[in-house]
């Protein structure tokens, strides 16, 4: 499998923000700009790929500045980091009044992507080509977050299990009392 660089996919969208985009005040829904988020990053994974891919989980969100009707919403989306299966994407989101061209940073969000094969099961992703200092600089940043990922799992594992054995107990206890 051949690997491609971070230029190979990376990507740059642009929409007009349009009424069914807003509330009654004329700002633009959080779910709206969710919505585009998801799109360039699993767009990115799919250019990787060259096939499907899916939204497996997607890091903190947090809006930095309003979008308004009209202004125009751009989305700059980079392949960061690739596992086995997965990659991670980084979308960096800005709004634009088209009128007096002020640019905002609205919002930014790191999204895990899984590759899917035919018959929906995980495939392995072509390998990451890394070209620049920055490009290395947010490969490293990303493995740390998945680091932070991974390590997240195993004690919300620890703490199901937990519960799970707490909530077996209170049945059979139950069960006792019958």
């Amino acid at each position: 499998m051949e690997g491609k660089t971070v230029q190979d996919t990376s990507l740059i969208m642009s929409h007009v923000m349009l009424p069914q985009d807003t509330n009654p005040a004329g700002n633009v829904h959080g779910g709206v700009v969710m919505k585009h988020i998801d799109n360039a990053a699993v767009t990115v994974a799919i250019r990787h790929t060259r096939g499907n891919a899916v939204t497996a989980s997607i890091d903190r969100l947090d809006f930095h500045n309003p979008v308004f009707l009209g202004n125009i919403l751009t989305l700059k989306a980079s392949i960061n980091l690739v596992g086995k299966t997965s990659m991670e994407i980084g979308v960096r989101v800005e709004s634009e009044d088209p009128y007096s061209g002020k640019v905002m940073h609205t919002a930014s969000a790191y999204l895990t992507v899984v590759a899917l094969g035919e018959k929906g099961q995980p495939i392995e992703v072509p390998y990451l080509i890394l070209e620049s200092q920055d490009e290395i600089r947010r490969n490293n940043a990303a493995r740390a977050r998945r680091k932070m990922r991974l390590d997240e799992k195993v004690k919300e594992r620890e703490k199901r299990q937990i519960f799970d054995g707490y909530k077996s107990y209170d049945v059979r206890e139950k069960n006792k009392e019958d």
